[in-house]
């Protein structure tokens, strides 16, 4: 059987019809956001002035300031549950604010290593 899907973009900021998806990042987060031509125009024409001062990243890759390809998961972090349990019972020793689940901030783990 033949199965025909039909993807209808509703744009995210008026509600009406949206006719492509933008992509953008700011402060090393990546958004998407679906728009009609119109709004798409707004959009590009509030950050042309900040494009027109910033310098181009790129896509990512060797070739940028950010440096190489990092890979993801257990291994970009370099540390497994054990460590994690570890550096979260010390920084609560130490005076930390940490929550119990999710990243650990930078700070709290290059403290625990300089420890």
């Amino acid at each position: 059987m033949a199965r025909k899907v039909i993807t209808v973009l509703t744009d995210d900021l008026d509600g009406g019809k949206a006719d492509r998806t933008v992509e953008f990042s700011l402060d090393g987060v990546a958004y998407t956001i679906d728009v009609s031509d119109e709004n798409a125009g707004v959009l590009r024409k509030a950050l042309d002035p900040f494009i027109n001062a910033g310098r181009r990243l790129g896509r990512g890759g060797a070739d940028t300031p950010r440096g190489p390809r990092r890979a993801t998961g257990s291994q970009t972090s370099g540390m497994n549950r054990e460590q994690n349990r570890a550096i979260r019972e010390w920084a609560v020793g130490n005076g930390y604010q940490i929550s119990e689940r999710g990243r650990i901030p930078v700070e709290v783990v290059e403290a625990y290593k300089n420890r």
